[in-house]
């Protein structure tokens, strides 16, 4: 019999539970097993708060304790713990006395921040309601008839009676309101002067707390939009004020801030006010921050705007200025390579093919002669006339062949793979052409090679090539003078093992001889790759003798140095 089995037949039989009671005790057995075994497992101690929430079994309690002492680092415990006792226990001060021991063990958690003052401004809330529900708010019945225990309650706990966010309305026929309702008003504004109080404490604490947080001041100003409460104007410009005074320099808040300027508008016309002044902020924050990340931020900005234009008449404006944003740019130096790439692909989306042709030439000329993307823009235009022409000149074609040979001298090779593609392609038909490319390709690999094994391998990709275009006699012919180079590179032997050994599997004995040939020359060099010595006694195993196999099998044994590492299947 099974243990869990074991246990059923146990609790049924002296203490009378059912099955359904059973199973559950089991569950919660296993549960707190587990949590005493791997304490500082805090996702295993949620998966366990969650399971006493949902069966109320009335461990809820110790079991936070629990959690609280293993892991009181944990903001997320204490905001959990919070919450349980202001929602399920309706217990307000235990909440508040648990934001507050949290807020002291982690004063760094703007989570915890956020969620005490949600919390407080919830609380008064629930008061306002409570307050509206006993009748002592607007458009609520008034109840005219009040027990005793009514009257007592709510003479003992006046300051309750207070509402956060309700206003002063008119009667239906418009009439003013009455003596009654301008006192409710007056408690109205003692309500919201409690909830703006708590506001600014709260704000002044996490600012020493957290005074390098703009994310934190963010998401509290956000909080005070949504909320109705007293002297709200000033608050606000108060945060603001601090905001632009300790994070004028980043420029996250200029953008922050442009975007704010456009909340709840509809129109993304280019002179629309709210776009002006957002438009004012963004050319503020270049004045105070020069840098890349502003105009990266301002120019997304702008394409959002032209994006959400559809092609009006306020697209032209938008245009005009990102083009102006663009050359603001470069002007500074703070012209990047991404923001440089798009400037070009604006240029040609707009159809200004020779605009965006002097650029590309200036930036591949200056700071961006190293540049893949830009020189590939670059070529991708000068080269259009030879894709579309069937039988380009030979000027043409040495221009483009100049072209990009400039550019392959220019990219460093670990970059400059699509360059390289794009360069066979191009002269896939032009055995000349080919051919310099291919001695241009083994140059590189020479020139380039410091030893280390960069992801895209120049002398695999030229293999091939060169396979599809000029066949196996010729792709071995390249790949043995990349082989004589040192350390071509282990991604480009593997390339060329995997040629051969299909060849090889298919019958031919040439094939065979290169493979092991290629795999000595790789062991020779990158000795002390374990996967390498695998493949290499795999291969031997399904295509030469049991003699060869275990003759690589003890080689790789002994240089390896019996590492534990090196395990092959029986």
């Amino acid at each position: 019999m099974s243990t869990s089995c074991s246990v059923v037949f146990l609790l049924r039989s002296h203490f009378l539970f059912t099955d359904s009671m059973a199973v559950f005790f089991i569950a919660a057995l296993r549960v707190w097993l587990a949590t005493r075994r791997f304490k500082g497992d805090i996702n295993l101690w949620f998966k366990y708060l969650e399971f006493c929430r949902q069966k109320r079994n009335g461990r809820m309690k110790k079991v936070l304790a629990q959690v609280i002492r293993f892991h009181p680092k944990v903001a997320e415990v204490w905001i959990y713990a919070a919450a349980w006792e202001f929602d399920r226990n309706l217990n307000v001060a235990a909440a508040r006395a648990l934001m507050q021991n949290g807020l002291r063990v982690c004063p760094s958690s703007e989570d915890l921040w956020v969620e005490y003052l949600r919390m407080e401004l919830t609380y008064l809330n629930k008061l306002k309601v409570r307050r509206v529900a006993l009748g002592e708010g607007e458009g609520s019945l008034v109840r005219d008839q009040k027990s005793i225990e009514d009257e007592q309650w709510k003479d003992e706990n006046k300051e309750l009676f207070m509402s956060l966010d309700d206003k002063e309305e008119k009667d239906k026929d418009g009439s003013d309101v009455d003596d009654d309702d301008e006192d409710a008003s007056e408690r109205v504004d003692v309500f919201k002067e409690k909830g703006s109080n708590v506001l600014q404490a709260i704000y002044g604490g996490a600012l020493e707390a957290l005074p390098s947080s703009f994310d934190l001041r963010r998401r509290l100003l956000e909080i005070l939009e949504a909320t109705d409460l007293a002297h709200s104007d000033d608050i606000r410009n108060t945060i603001l004020s601090d905001l632009k005074r300790d994070f004028s320099s980043d420029p996250e808040y200029w953008n922050w801030l442009a975007r704010d300027e456009m909340s709840g508008c509809l129109s993304v016309e280019f002179a629309n006010p709210q776009m002006q002044k957002a438009i004012q902020v963004y050319e503020e924050g270049l004045q105070t921050v020069t840098s890349s990340s502003m105009f990266e931020m301002y120019i997304k900005f702008l394409m959002e705007a032209i994006e959400r234009s559809n092609g009006d008449d306020s697209s032209g404006e938008f245009i005009s200025h990102l083009i102006s944003v663009y050359e603001n740019a470069d002007g500074t130096g703070c012209l990047t390579e991404e923001l440089a790439n798009d400037y070009v692909s604006l240029y040609l989306k707009l159809g200004r093919t020779g605009d965006a042709l002097k650029l590309v030439e200036k930036l591949c000329s200056g700071k961006f002669a190293g540049s893949a993307k830009l020189w590939l823009a670059r070529v991708s235009i000068e080269t259009r006339s030879l894709s579309s022409n069937a039988t380009p000149s030979k000027a043409d074609l040495q221009s483009a062949f100049d072209l990009l040979s400039n550019a392959l001298k220019n990219v460093p090779i670990a970059e400059s793979e699509s360059l390289w593609l794009t360069a066979f392609k191009i002269f896939a038909e032009q055995k000349k052409y080919f051919d310099k490319l291919v001695e241009m390709s083994i140059l590189s690999v020479a020139k380039g090679n410091n030893g280390s094994d960069p992801l895209f391998s120049l002398a695999s990709v030229v293999v091939k090539l060169v396979l599809q275009a000029k066949g196996i006699h010729r792709a071995r012919e390249i790949y043995k003078r990349f082989v004589a180079l040192q350390r071509p590179g282990l991604v480009f032997y593997k390339d060329c093992i995997e040629i051969e050994t299909n060849l090889a599997s298919q019958g031919d004995k040439d094939s065979l001889r290169n493979a092991r040939k290629l795999y000595e020359s790789a062991v020779a060099s990158y000795s002390q790759d374990v996967e390498l010595w695998k493949d290499y006694y795999s291969f031997e195993t399904k295509m030469g003798t049991s003699e060869t196999a275990n003759g690589v099998y003890w080689r790789a044994r002994k240089t390896l140095k019996e590492s534990a590492d090196f395990v092959v299947g029986s």
